[in-house]
């Protein structure tokens, strides 16, 4: 009993899982209260009787032995918070003999489902917890919360290692080292500087010298990076064995350290490094001795070339000149360029290539040299094997007065002149000589005029344009022709008949055929032979152009249609001929074109038709008269109709001669006359026959059907 409370509990009666006082048997609800701080639901809590009322009927308290019995059940089912599970903390119930294990497997309409155990080992019944899965997880995962909530904890340093907190950090320190020189009189030791870097990434170690010019020792990095041996034992050097003003040794060789840059002495100071005061580098004595000027034995003179070299460097006068060598066999006038070196007094001499020049393309005519004005005449010691001219052989020199713009200059042997030059060397001479007019020479030569080219006389073979084209082209070609006056005029030919003016009798009777071809102009004559005249006919001039008496031989005037009238005078080299009569197609050319006829033309035309409209008898008797070759030619007519009456075929010839005769020229080629007449069987092989068709036939290619179709008349 508590407190006082004597009343008696009923034995066996536990109160741990009563949920009120209403529960307990026997108890007074006015005397049992909760215990403060306790909640009635906690596990291992009983309820406590207060007071000393016990139950009804019944004077004093509960029970002690009651009381203890509940409090030992109470812990066996439900173990107290807070004890430790160890030996004598825990009760087990004696009286449980059995220990089933639920059955979690069942089936349900034929399928298998699984159970949640409602009952545990024992046969206690389990605590089913109603919270979700987030909730005990969160409950699972929770730490015990102060009354002010959870402390705040400093956050945890991140972690950075070496290779990142330290990339590209480098400590730098300036040393050097003292190399014996054992086989010099000039030097018994050297001092080399160097330059020592420590990387802190990895505690690695280089050591470089600066690259000194044209001094003659291997320089550059003397020692790759890599960690430096300090002792026997295996150490390394680091950083903070590294100061100014020490010693450090490194594969035999020793160190000074005399001082590092401000990086270096900031981190060595951030670590709580004290540093030594720098010290001075040490110098090389034979280096600071090859600084200290030559000592000269000669007197300076007032010309001092190391000025001039300084004030003048870079400092070029350049003139535009020429070279003309036209008065020598293939000589022609070249460009140069002269550039006239202020620093030293040299000349250079470029050339001034163009395309196509034919050239090959040399920079240079004369490479950068002084260049002699004056030489010593008869010199004794001037070299005769090289060309080496030195002071002694010259008694002037060519400077910069000596090119003036607009004067000739001659230099090895070539006369040069100058005609221009660029701003720099106009203002050069303005300040140093006061020349301000320096302009520009126009040096261009004028083209000359064209040369007339006159064609030589003409040597009388060939037409004159045709000759004239072997002056015009290494390969000649022929004339260009009139083409469409070919087209137009194709087959068109004019004939006339003419008779030669000649003192000689025997020329008299003689008759020709002119024929003239409108297409090209040209004109070819053919003599009908006439028997017993002792005169051979045939083709008495081709086809050729022929010039009017009185033209120029550059400007021909040759024969035209218009030229060709009845009565005319045709003059054919040196040959006279009168026209005295003409064709049928001439008529009819005359009568479309007769603009291009004089009047004295039309009348010879006019009085030719009225003779034709004379009496034909008075005709034939006049034609029999003048010409005796018609008679011969009656005769054969007369000769062949009277062999051949049995070919009574005249009219159908004629119809087939005038169909091919689509001129009305009344002539037909040879080849169309013979077809026509194998066509109607007509016996041109028969003496007579051939007799006829020579006396009928008109030039080379032509017969004259008219005569031969009266031969097979009726």
């Amino acid at each position: 009993p508590e407190r006082g409370g004597a009343g008696p509990a009923r034995r066996g009666h536990t109160l741990a899982r009563a949920p009120s006082p209403a529960g307990c048997a026997r108890a007074d609800p006015a005397r049992l209260r909760l215990r403060p701080g306790h909640s009635a639901a906690s596990a291992g809590n009983v309820w406590r009787y207060q007071g000393a009322a016990g139950p009804p009927g019944k004077a004093g308290g509960p029970n002690p032995t009651e009381v203890a019995a509940a409090r030992a059940a109470a812990m066996m089912s439900n173990p107290v918070h807070g004890l430790p599970c160890l030996p004598g903390m825990s009760f087990k119930d004696s009286t449980k003999t059995a220990f089933p294990r639920s059955q979690t497997l069942g089936y349900r309409n034929g399928y298998a489902v699984v159970r949640h155990p409602t009952v545990g080992i024992s046969g206690d019944r389990l605590q089913v917890s109603q919270l979700s899965q987030a909730e005990l997880d969160k409950l699972a995962s929770k730490a015990p919360v102060l009354m002010y909530g959870q402390p705040k904890q400093a956050p945890r340093a991140e972690f950075i290692p070496a290779y990142v907190a330290f990339d590209k950090k480098v400590l730098k320190f300036d040393a050097y080292f003292q190399e014996d020189v054992p086989l010099s009189t000039e030097e018994h030791y050297r001092i080399r500087q160097v330059n020592i870097y420590y990387h802190l990434e990895d505690d690695s170690m280089s050591v470089i010298e600066p690259v000194v010019e044209n001094s003659g020792i291997p320089q550059g990095k003397l020692i790759k990076r890599q960690r430096l041996a300090k002792n026997d034992r295996g150490d390394h050097y680091h950083w903070k064995d590294l100061n100014r003003g020490i010693n450090i040794t490194i594969y035999g060789r020793t160190f000074r350290i005399v001082d590092c840059d401000k990086f270096t002495q900031v981190f060595l100071e951030s670590q709580g490094i004290e540093l030594n005061p720098p010290e001075k580098m040490a110098l090389d004595p034979y280096t600071e001795l090859r600084k200290q000027p030559l000592r000269k034995y000669v007197t300076p003179t007032d010309f001092d070339q190391l000025k001039q070299f300084l004030t003048f460097d870079k400092q070029v006068l350049r003139f535009y000149a020429i070279w003309d060598d036209t008065d020598s066999m293939f000589g022609e006038c070249r460009t140069y360029v002269i550039h006239y070196y202020l620093m030293d007094d040299t000349v250079e001499i470029r050339e001034v290539h163009e395309r196509n020049d034919g050239r090959d393309p040399f920079p240079l005519l004369m490479s950068r040299q002084r260049m002699p004005k004056v030489l010593v005449e008869n010199a004794e010691n001037f070299p005769r094997c090289v060309l080496e001219i030195s002071d002694k052989e010259v008694l002037e020199w060519y400077t910069a007065k000596d090119f003036i713009v607009g004067k000739p200059l001659t230099i090895l042997g070539r006369t040069f002149f100058i005609y221009d030059c660029d701003p720099f060397t106009r203002q050069y001479y303005k300040e140093k000589f006061g020349i301000t007019d320096l302009p520009r020479i126009d040096v261009s030569k004028k083209e000359p005029p064209p040369v007339k080219q006159e064609l030589p006389p003409y040597n009388g073979y060939g037409l004159v344009e045709d000759s004239a084209q072997n002056c015009f082209a290494l390969i000649p070609k022929p004339p260009k022709k009139d083409v469409i006056k070919m087209l137009m005029n194709e087959n068109k030919v004019l004939r006339y008949l003419a008779a030669l003016e000649s003192p000689i009798p025997e020329d008299k009777d003689r008759r020709f055929v002119f024929s003239y071809f409108l297409a090209t102009d040209m004109i070819s004559i053919f003599e009908p032979p006439v028997r017993n005249s002792g005169i051979i006919g045939g083709k008495y001039l081709g086809r050729t152009k022929v010039v009017k008496p009185g033209s120029s031989v550059e400007n021909p005037i040759y024969y035209s249609p218009s030229d060709f009238f009845i009565g005319a005078v045709i003059e054919v080299f040196g040959h006279r001929f009168v026209i005295l009569d003409t064709d049928d197609c001439v008529l009819k050319y005359m009568e479309s074109n007769a603009a291009q006829y004089s009047p004295e033309a039309l009348l010879s035309i006019q009085s030719r038709v009225r003779k034709q409209e004379a009496p034909a008898p008075e005709l034939d008797n006049q034609q029999t008269e003048e010409d005796p070759g018609v008679q011969e030619l009656e005769a054969l007519i007369d000769t062949i109709q009277r062999q051949g009456k049995d070919h009574p075929c005249r009219d159908n010839i004629c119809k087939m001669f005038q169909i091919y005769d689509k001129e009305a020229s009344g002539h037909v080629d040879r080849e169309t006359f013979f077809k026509i007449c194998d066509s109607f069987h007509l016996p041109v092989d028969d003496s007579l026959v051939k007799e006829l068709i020579r006396m009928c036939s008109h030039g080379e290619d032509k017969i004259d059907y008219y005569n031969f179709v009266r031969a097979f008349s009726n």
